[in-house]
């Protein structure tokens, strides 16, 4: 009878037949991350591509670099629950960490050099859950999908090519709706005068479990007051900061949630496209803030404001922005929280409320 051949050489096989499956799985984790694609468009290229000429400011955001902190409650009014089932929505007050901020990769940046301002909430829920959003005051934004808008970085970094942005116009002509606000919209005098604007749509569910897409906006109770650049110059560069701080020391300062409702057919993809003003708004309820604090040692410094950490009641939407600011934030929260012994702790002299 012929000798039966040994078992052993079965178990090598099986090992083998596993490091073939996991080296087959890191490779796909890794085409998907955009390592083996140098044309790939990563999380990690967005956030290297935001950093000035001479670097990154260690220890802060790669963008929406200067803010401060502030605290306060969402006193939802119960009628949004119709439209969605998450929990501060119901009736009642929340608590609320908050930063204003300004759209710029320089902590240090005056404030009358940055177009873009910004507002970042975390409203947290009875249950735990929380509903963080990333807004800014520009009614649509600048480019329509997250290639474009590293396209734009790395054209505006361009100075070897005095004509890469005319450029990138060509090839992205719904800039041009964002430059025109850009160039003619009144500056405001206050973070308080501000309307932030969600930009990127979402989906809504109520408890009946019925979809609808929205967005979002928080309209000040301030009347605005136009400035100039100039004029903003002239206050100084953290005048934005001091001002909110003594508007809040002074009193609370309000916003009102409205929440658009799309019609079908509105886009919602491409944060570019406004949708008409005849649409259904729903008055959801009031942002009051009650504290402002520095941002270093603040309660937002390591806070992200991810826009895709949502709720029961919330999901996103075909828009492809906030996955992609959810991928770039958490590089640049990794980056920045390495950098922690460079970044400075204690406010400046003259920073303290």
């Amino acid at each position: 009878m012929a000798e039966r051949p040994t078992s052993s050489a079965s178990p090598v096989r099986s090992l083998v037949l596993i490091a073939v499956v996991v080296a087959a799985l890191v490779a796909a984790f890794a085409f998907t991350a955009g390592w083996l694609s140098p044309t790939r468009l990563t999380p990690a290229k967005i956030v290297d591509a935001l950093a000035p000429p001479g670097g990154p400011a260690l220890g802060f955001r790669r963008n929406h670099a200067k803010g401060i902190c502030f605290t306060g409650t969402f006193e939802s009014n119960g009628a949004a629950a119709a439209l969605s089932k998450a929990p501060m929505f119901a009736a009642g007050s929340y608590p609320v960490t908050g930063r204003f901020n300004l759209a710029t990769a320089d902590p240090k940046a005056p404030d009358a050099t940055v177009r873009v301002r910004g507002l970042g909430l975390r409203i947290v829920g009875p249950d735990g859950s929380e509903w963080r959003s990333a807004m800014i005051d520009a009614p649509i934004f600048a480019v329509s999908t997250p290639q474009a808008f590293y396209a734009l970085l790395k054209a505006a970094a361009d100075k070897s090519d005095p004509d890469a942005m005319k450029h990138f116009i060509g090839a992205h002509p719904e800039f041009g709706a964002f430059a025109a606000w850009a160039g003619s919209a009144p500056w405001t005098a206050s973070f308080a005068q501000e309307q932030y604007n969600s930009l990127n749509s979402f989906i809504f569910t109520n408890a009946e479990g019925q979809d609808q897409a929205v967005r979002w906006s928080f309209v000040p109770a301030e009347k605005p007051e136009a400035v100039t650049p100039d004029q903003l110059k002239a206050r100084g560069d953290g005048f934005l900061d001091a001002d909110i701080t003594q508007r809040v020391h002074n009193a609370p300062q309000k916003w009102t949630l409205v929440v658009t409702v799309a019609n079908p057919g509105d886009p919602t993809a491409d944060p570019t496209k406004a949708w008409p003003e005849d649409r259904r708004k729903v008055e959801a309820g009031t942002l009051v803030v009650n504290a402002i604090e520095p941002e270093p040692d603040g309660p937002c410094r390591d806070l992200n404001f991810d826009p895709t950490v949502l709720p029961a009641g919330m999901h996103v939407s075909d828009d492809p922005f906030p996955a992609a600011r959810s991928a770039a934030y958490s590089v640049s929260f990794n980056r920045r929280t390495a950098e922690d012994k460079d970044y400075p702790h204690h406010p400046a002299a003259g920073d303290t409320p």
